[in-house]
């Protein structure tokens, strides 16, 4: 027979074995905010919760240090005509801005000062190229992706920060498709995760492609994914929530009214294989995607509003049928959503 201090004993261990089932993640709440501007805006870069970067087209960068109590207007010398569809910030100081556009309005710029003063890193001389997106594995290694130039495809890769950026051997990289390229829509058609993977997200030709490198860009490997392709459809986001759990997002960029094509694919095997997810429940293509950090929450914006989905992808509903074209989050409990007419909105997630 077991005595009452060993039934106890017992007891205890057996409490402390229960499992408790994670929390469906919390409804995020929307909290416009004033931008001082009225143009697009195209990517958001969150490194905390007080520090926030936007860019958009007219050469407007914007950051936050108070969580978006108030928003500073950064000049970028001679600027003013060029898109920033992409940047990335490490702190309040640090930070990169990619412009996106044909010959030499591709350029890459970076700041460490806040912004006072920025850097022309790189200035695309190829007529042909279009740069889309870039993303940082850390302060020194970056990728960033062009549409394919004479039947190849352009990646660029720098290890000092973005001082120099030298082109991947085509050796290294997959055939392109004839007209394949990316969308540069929000910042979110390269993505990154730890050390040494990262993804580029395509479109523009017959079948929608990720292209994925394990080694830290040295090799890539091509694989289809399940969302139409064609001359305006594609990929235009992806979201990772470590290196296995990722989304691919997209659709027909030419049909805003559409509400019926796929626009979904999810992937558990770090981007090896893909499966069709049905589609976001905003009309139209989407054009950015990202996870709280550390949860399944999913974020998805586009021109036909702002989705959130509690299970990475599997289930949406719609937060605001206003356009947006980017969102990015500095932790679980706070992100950012941009778009036309110089939209920031914060989302809180409780």
């Amino acid at each position: 027979m077991i005595g009452d201090r060993a039934a106890r004993a017992l007891g205890l261990v057996a409490c402390a074995s229960v499992t408790v089932a994670p929390q469906e993640p919390s409804r995020p709440m929307l909290r416009p905010q004033t931008s001082g501007v009225s143009v697009v805006l195209q990517a958001v870069s969150a490194p905390s919760e007080r520090v926030a970067w936007v860019s958009g087209h007219g050469g407007v960068v914007l950051r936050t240090t108070d969580g978006g109590a108030t928003w500073d207007r950064l000049v970028v010398p001679h600027a003013e005509s060029l898109q920033f569809r992409d940047l990335h910030a490490r702190d309040a100081d640090v930070a990169w801005l990619l412009a996106a556009g044909p010959g030499e309005r591709s350029r890459i710029y970076a700041t460490t000062d806040g912004g006072h003063q920025w850097a022309l890193q790189f200035l695309n001389r190829d007529s042909s190229a279009f740069y889309d997106c870039f993303a940082f594995w850390d302060a020194d290694r970056a990728v960033a992706f062009s549409d394919a130039v004479r039947g190849g495809l352009v990646v660029l890769m720098t290890d000092n920060g973005g001082a120099q950026w030298r082109r991947v051997a085509d050796a290294a990289l997959p055939p392109a498709q004839p007209g394949e390229g990316a969308f540069a829509a929000s910042g979110a058609c390269v993505i990154s995760v730890g050390d040494r993977h990262a993804w580029i997200g395509t479109g523009a030709a017959s079948t929608a492609r990720v292209l994925r490198t394990t080694d830290g860009g040295g090799t890539w490997t091509a694989v289809p994914v399940p969302i139409p392709g064609g001359p305006a459809a594609g990929i235009a986001a992806l979201a990772f929530r470590d290196t296995l759990r990722g989304v691919a997002l997209g659709g027909n960029i030419a049909d805003p009214g559409d509400s019926t094509s796929i626009t979904v694919a999810r992937t558990a095997d770090g981007g090896r294989t893909w499966q069709a997810a049905g589609r976001t429940a905003l009309r139209g293509a989407t054009y950015g995607a990202a996870f709280a950090p550390g949860t399944p929450l999913l974020l998805a914006v586009g021109p036909g509003g702002l989705d959130w989905s509690p299970d990475g992808g599997g289930t949406w509903t719609t937060l605001d049928t206003a356009p947006y074209w980017s969102v990015g989050f500095a932790s679980r409990h706070r992100g950012w959503a941009v778009g036309p007419a110089g939209r920031i909105v914060r989302v809180d997630v409780p």
